[in-house]
């Protein structure tokens, strides 16, 4: 007897080109399509992971929500509108579970998944959320309809029950993954195509350019170095409110020739590839999937010591580790790491080595067998299909 896929509905803040963006379309797209049929509902306007998804036959629905600054009456609205549209779309064709990730996702769509009566909610928790206590508050509040928190490490399920209040029995851990091949196997960038001179030591960080990822210390550690290695250039790939600042304070520093920042780009492997270092300056994370990206790479790693990465980097035997937000720590890695490479990049082979077990198909084998577990599925244990 032929199997009914069972309908799942996905609901993401957002679907522009980011860390915790691609898990999800990983995830999504890797999962068994003749068990499970996904939808997505994306919260905010048509980003670019629309795409791939509707390449692997999905089906996805964006609300729309303006993002950006808001007043405190228009937030209300716009988060009301978003769970009365979820809510009529789980009421016309109900799935059997909602997933939810992000914050905004988390709130929005466990609301809108109790008023359209669906009785099994994931929530994907992947970040330690510092940045307020109200979200936290918020999060504690609501979780009365949730079945389970997925969060993303070790250190987040760490945070969640200490600082969130979540509920310790509803928590569990899966995760990112990495292709490893797809980063091991890239084509070094040829740099001097995007204006840096012949010969740069390329110190790279890949992220949003906003306080969460602190690119302010990772400048003013570059320029304590910059002087013992005139060949280091520091390149910046992602946008963010800070972009305009960096700029500015590059050129009070005489750096302005060798900061760039490049911003968004489809060929993160190739710059990893054509990397001398990559540093990831986080003050708080998840499990951040650039680094695991950058560990698949076998580029020397410098990284703080953000929720995550201990489980990734056991210890400096495979990269190097600083405090958050320390400049002289960062300076002194990113020295270390520029005038010894050999070690560095025996470094970075081991880590390459160790992170080999974060395979995207083991972790959607876990998103599935988590999935049937909720609900009550007799389904056999299968390998998730390609994406």
């Amino acid at each position: 007897m032929t199997q009914i896929p069972r309908r799942l509905a996905f609901v993401i803040t957002e679907l522009d080109d980011g860390g915790a963006e691609r898990a999800f379309v990983r995830i999504a797209t890797g999962l068994n399509p003749s068990h499970w049929q996904v939808a997505v509902y994306c919260l905010g306007p048509r980003g670019p992971l629309a795409e791939p998804l509707e390449r692997a036959g999905i089906e996805v629905t964006c609300l729309g929500l303006v993002q950006g600054p808001s007043s405190a009456l228009q937030k209300f609205w716009h988060a009301w509108s978003a769970v009365r549209q979820l809510t009529n779309a789980f009421c016309e064709r109900p799935p059997v579970l909602v997933q939810t990730f992000l914050f905004h996702a988390n709130l929005i769509g466990r609301l809108a998944a109790s008023a359209a009566k669906i009785p099994i909610v994931l929530s994907g928790v992947r970040v330690a959320e510092r940045r307020s206590r109200w979200r936290l508050t918020f999060d504690r509040a609501t979780q009365g309809s949730v079945t389970k928190h997925v969060c993303v490490s070790e250190a987040v399920a760490k945070f969640s029950k200490e600082q969130s209040g979540l509920d310790p029995q509803k928590i569990v851990v899966i995760p990112n993954g990495v292709d490893v091949a797809k980063f091991q196997t890239a084509t070094p960038v040829d740099w001097q195509r995007l204006g840096l001179p012949s010969g740069a030591q390329v110190i790279l960080s890949v992220g949003r350019l906003e306080d969460q990822k602190d690119p302010r210390s990772l400048l003013s550690a570059f320029s304590q170095i910059a002087a013992e290695f005139p060949a280091a250039q520091l390149v910046f790939v992602g946008e963010g409110h800070l972009k305009g600042e960096l700029r500015g304070e590059a050129d009070q520093k005489q750096l302005g020739a060798r900061i760039h920042c490049i911003g968004r780009r489809s060929d993160v492997p190739e710059l990893l590839k054509g990397s001398s270092i990559f540093v990831l300056s986080s003050q708080w994370e998840g499990m951040p999937n650039v680094v695991l990206e950058a560990a698949a790479a076998a580029v020397p790693i410098v990284t703080t010591t953000v929720e995550g990465v201990a489980e990734l980097i056991p210890s400096n035997d495979y990269g190097v580790l600083v405090t958050p937000g320390s400049t002289s720590e960062l300076a002194a890695a990113m020295r270390r790491t520029l005038a010894d490479p050999q070690a560095a990049q025996q470094r970075a082979l081991r880590l390459q080595q160790h992170i080999a077990s974060f395979s995207w198909e083991s972790v959607v084998m876990k998103y599935e067998e988590l999935y049937r577990e909720c609900c009550g599925s007799k389904l056999p244990a299968t390998e998730p299909s390609e994406s």
